[in-house]
């Protein structure tokens, strides 16, 4: 479990007062673009100083969700770091920020409340409740 991440998620639900990264998003005056994409769901794009998210129009809402809080977390995560172009020109392994991606807007979406409510549910019980993949799932629960 990363505690890093977890202290940044616990603080910007604390400062914004919402787990909501669609209000997170406006609240730090970044820009979110809907367009239909190709290959990706989304990326994150630091351009002449504005954080620039874009996510697949065509998505569901609780897909663009996650992936909104996927991004997010690139934005404060990753900064400086192009994974689009590490990945698709330099061949770098991005799996590390992937991972980290994924915990935070995990902790984000997924309250420690909301996991004690069904504290009995197995992996692929809350995966069906709350509509994430298991290995979502999963990496929430270490």
């Amino acid at each position: 479990m990363d505690k890093r991440i977890i202290n940044i998620v616990n603080n910007l639900v604390r400062q914004h007062g919402t787990r909501n990264p669609f209000d997170i998003i406006d609240g730090l005056n970044a820009i979110i673009v809907f367009y239909p994409l190709e290959g990706v769901r989304g990326f994150y794009q630091y351009f002449q100083r504005n954080n620039i998210i874009y996510i697949d129009e065509r998505l569901s809402k609780h897909e663009q969700l996650f992936v909104c809080a996927h991004e997010l977390a690139h934005m404060i995560l990753h900064k400086k770091a192009n994974a689009v172009y590490m990945d698709t020109r330099t061949y770098f392994n991005t799996d590390k920020y992937e991972i980290e991606a994924n915990t935070f807007a995990m902790h984000l979406l997924l309250s420690d409340d909301s996991l004690l409510e069904y504290n009995e549910y197995s992996i692929e019980q809350l995966s069906r409740l709350f509509g994430y993949n298991e290995k979502l799932i999963e990496l929430r629960m270490k």
